[in-house]
């Protein structure tokens, strides 16, 4: 039994915590996180949680800044209520794509959200699809970063079954790409080579792999505007492809991305719950929900047991 478990969730991912707190077979945490008239973040824990193994699941999507501040502070008043040990569970790592100096005088934004999470008073962080690997090294406390992939490719496998090809949309998801081949019934391999103008904006240059008569698959861990996938699903079609499906863990879909999606040649998007869809987006028939709940609840077992989650990263 989860006696002295106790899970609380943050106004960005209610209703996944709902269906983690059903796998588990405990009830959400009660607490109240609200706003003051002026914008101002306020917290209250509306039970005992002294000495519990305390779960925090948050979600750092937009409007980021604010569901940022609101897991601080609820990280603050639960060591204020004297928990046991705070983990912060957060199935989308906001800032994650300001993981280094990427020009002069920049900042490394996802080292800095790190530090006020320890400081705050997290003993643990448990992530899904980190986009940068190296974020781990950025925190000193444990950390745990589970992978999608298995729930994307159990999908996949069950409609998707004829000769596909697995394509990362650029040289940076490489690896990703390769290990869901690989377990994709050893699927080929292409990549799409594309140069960044500017940031959300790419141009895709040419497909490096034969995808002429196959089914590609495109696969990254985030989809934002959709620029880059719409481009690499038309740059697919023309090189022979017979249809493009993308799928990615994190659905942030900002600023004009179902537009485009709607308006692309893309059969099917599949994303999953790290992030809750936008009315929009909800709308769109072409995306496809699946549920990180039971990896996520899975790993929150084992950690409250201190049994090994490393055979979850696979």
């Amino acid at each position: 039994m989860l006696e002295r478990m106790r899970v609380f969730a943050g106004n960005s991912s209610n209703v996944l915590a709902g269906l983690i707190c059903d796998n588990l077979g405990i009830s959400v945490g009660k607490a109240n996180v609200s706003t003051f008239s002026d914008g101002e973040t306020q917290v209250e824990i509306n039970e005992n949680v002294r000495g519990m193994d305390v779960f925090v699941i948050q979600s750092t999507c937009n409007p980021v800044n604010s569901y940022l501040m609101e897991l601080l502070v609820m990280i603050d008043a639960l060591k204020r209520a004297s928990a046991d040990r705070i983990t912060v569970v957060i199935p989308y790592y906001g800032y994650a794509r300001q993981d280094r100096k990427a020009a002069p005088r920049a900042p490394i934004t996802a080292k800095l959200v790190a530090d006020l999470l320890t400081t705050a008073g997290a003993n643990r962080m448990l992530s899904v699809d980190l986009h940068a690997g190296q974020i781990q090294g950025f925190f000193n406390i444990p950390v745990d970063n589970l992978y999608a992939m298995n729930i994307l490719l159990e999908y996949l496998k069950k409609t998707y079954t004829n000769e596909n090809v697995v394509v990362s949309p650029d040289t940076g998801g490489v690896v990703r790409a390769r290990a869901l081949a690989q377990r994709f019934g050893g699927a080929a391999l292409a990549i799409v080579d594309k140069r960044r103008e500017k940031p959300n904006e790419s141009q895709v240059m040419n497909i490096i792999g034969n995808v002429k008569g196959k089914r590609a698959i495109i696969v990254d861990d985030m989809i934002d505007t959709a620029g880059t996938m719409v481009q690499a699903a038309d740059a697919l079609l023309e090189n022979g492809a017979s249809e493009v499906i993308a799928c990615c863990t994190h659905p942030v879909l900002s600023g004009p991305a179902i537009d485009r999606i709607k308006k692309s040649r893309i059969h099917e998007v599949i994303v999953t719950d790290t992030i809750p869809l936008h009315e929009k987006a909800r709308a769109c028939e072409r995306i496809k929900v699946l549920t990180v709940s039971g990896l996520i609840s899975e790993a929150t077992r084992r950690i409250y047991y201190n049994e090994s989650v490393s055979s979850l990263f696979v």
